[in-house]
């Protein structure tokens, strides 16, 4: 079972192909390092200063056991089908279930219709999946940004500051991020999530152009403008993972 850290989560990728995210947080009063799985995910709690080639050999002594919990919720990642031209495929959109249809038509493009999207691509189809690819990620950041900058327009005011740039694309852990020049990041398979999701991570990256912590006074911040974040936080770890395999399927090796 291979693991790397990045952020706050450690992900484990499992020998039958799974994916597993383990959510990491040094606590104050911890003596000792402790795994807790609940419907939420799966937790790692350690003291202050542990070493993290110390957290990751804990949690390779407990892979199997948290594998089987994990399962047992219904949080392992399964792998999924391969994006394969004419072959319909359900996938999650805005939060909802979709289809994923084909046909062929003189040029490249997206349909959509009640229930899901249609890839229209001309023949020959020795390029269809790149092509499939690109129209897939180019639907999603489309969509994303005319829910963004309509979002924008209310939070902007009250904040009296405004990100430089918005850049969406996929991120392979973090959901979004604000950079030095106050540029906002955020992760494309948020398209893929119910549009509230998108909001509160939005809502947080606006947040961190007054509060570049996590401070009490920036989550006071995010509670002033988004009182149901908690909610969407909480959705996101319980599906994020899922997400992020979905995007992979979908547009996977899609140039930024």
């Amino acid at each position: 079972m291979a693991q790397h850290l990045e952020g706050d989560w450690l992900e484990l990728a499992t020998a039958g192909g799974n994916t597993i995210r383990v959510l990491k947080a040094a606590h104050p009063r911890a003596r000792r390092l402790r795994l807790t799985v609940t419907p939420k995910g799966a937790r790692v709690s350690y003291p202050h200063g542990t070493h993290p080639a110390q957290i990751s050999a804990f949690l390779r002594s407990h892979a199997e056991w948290l594998e089987q919990k994990l399962d047992e919720l219904n949080l392992i990642v399964k792998p999924l089908p391969p994006l394969r031209v004419g072959y319909t495929a359900e996938f999650p959109l805005r939060g909802e279930t979709a289809t994923l249809d084909w046909a062929e038509g003189p040029y490249p493009r997206i349909e959509p219709f009640d229930g899901g999207l249609t890839l229209v691509i001309p023949r020959p189809h020795s390029r269809a999946v790149p092509v499939a690819r690109g129209l897939l990620a180019s639907h999603f950041e489309a969509q994303m940004r005319r829910d963004v900058s309509r979002w924008l327009a209310g939070y902007v005011p009250k904040l009296g500051l405004a990100p430089t740039a918005l850049k969406i694309r996929p991120l392979k852990s973090l959901w979004g991020s604000l950079d030095t020049r106050d540029r906002i990041n955020l992760d494309l398979a948020l398209a893929l999530a119910p549009p509230a999701a998108l909001r509160y991570v939005l809502v947080h990256e606006l947040c961190h152009l007054k509060v570049r912590s996590h401070a009490p006074r920036f989550w006071a911040l995010v509670e002033s403008l988004y009182p149901d974040w908690h909610e969407q936080r909480d959705w996101l770890r319980v599906n994020g993972a899922t997400l992020k395999a979905e995007l992979d399927r979908l547009v996977a090796d899609v140039a930024d």
